[in-house]
This record gives structure tokens, sequence and C-alpha cells, in this order.
């Protein structure tokens, strides 16, 4: 099991809509809305590495008001 936290930046007003969208997703947890250098947190369970890269490219990054990504994998 692989446990990632995903920072996102979103574009300005749309963090709650990030959120309810992100939520949708099997692989998503929790997500919450932060302040600071990052607009939006979620923590996503996979099975492997490569699902989790897959699901970030072809998932998180398809929603256009995220505008950037770093993810934290947890040991």
């Amino acid at each position: 099991m692989v446990v990632a936290f995903v920072l996102c930046v979103t574009e300005a007003g749309t963090e709650r809509d990030v959120v309810e969208r992100l939520e949708t997703f099997d692989e998503v947890d929790e997500a919450f809305v932060v302040y600071g250098e990052y607009d939006v947190i979620a923590k996503v369970n996979v099975q492997e590495i490569k699902m989790l890269d897959k699901f970030i490219t072809e998932n998180m990054r398809s929603i256009k008001e995220i505008q950037m990504t770093s993810t934290m994998i947890s040991v």
C-alpha cells in the first residue's frame, strides 16, 4: 500500500470545487482546503507506486483548475 499526500496549487476561488472533485475518486481518502503556499491537500491511497503515478498524471492533473502538484510519499 502506498500512501501519499498531494499538495495542489489551484486557480483562485476554485479550491472548494477541486476538493469536491477529488473526493469523487476512490483513491482519495480525504481532501482539504488549506492556507499558505498550497491551496488543497489530498491523501491518496493506491496499491503500488506505478498506480500513484498514473492516478496523479491521468486523474488529478486532468482537473484544469489544478495548476501544480507536489507529492509527498509517506514511509
